[in-house]
């Protein structure tokens, strides 16, 4: 399998940002940018491996500035760094007033993806090579990020088993939850 430069996957999406995406503050829903960091992190790990993918997690999406009502939303992405079947992908949202050309980051995040075979099972993607200064600084600290990925997934197991399906903080014993 051969080697590919992250700029291989590189996939950009820009879209402009409508009332009925906003909140009462006249800004981008938080989800609706977490939905577009997906999508576009989905496509840039597919163009990498060539085969199907799943989103095994993301890490904290920091939001770093408002996009408002009317702005434009461009949501970049490219792989930086994969293991035997996953890959990390850095996504960078940049929010344009369109009206001053301002622009501003206003998220960014680490999406990793799995690849599929056609069983939906993980298939090995192809090695990613950098080639940027920017792209080697995020090659290079991939390998601790997958270490606390992978302690972060541990944690969440745990605390899976420890709540369980059930409620156990809810009372159904016929009082009102004021109360």
């Amino acid at each position: 399998m051969k080697s590919k430069p992250c700029i291989a996957s590189l996939t950009v999406k820009t879209s402009h940002v409508l009332p009925p995406d906003t909140n009462t503050h006249g800004t981008l829903f938080g989800g609706t940018l977490m939905a577009h960091i997906d999508d576009v992190a989905a496509i840039a790990a597919y163009r990498h491996a060539r085969q199907l993918v799943v989103t095994a997690s993301t890490d904290s999406v920091d939001f770093l500035a408002p996009v408002k009502v009317g702005d434009t939303i461009c949501v970049e992405a490219f792989v930086t760094w994969t293991s035997n079947t996953s890959m990390e992908v850095f996504v960078k949202a940049v929010t344009e007033d369109l009206r001053t050309g301002d622009r501003k980051v206003s998220a960014t995040a680490f999406v990793t993806m799995v690849a599929l075979d056609d069983n939906k099972q993980p298939i090995e993607v192809p090695e990613v090579f950098p080639e940027s200064p920017e792209e080697k600084w995020l090659y290079d600290g991939a390998p601790q990020r997958a270490a606390y990925r992978k302690e972060r997934l541990k944690r969440s197991k745990e605390m899976a088993v420890a709540f369980g399906t059930d409620y156990p903080w809810f009372r159904n014993d016929g009082r009102n939850f004021d109360e």
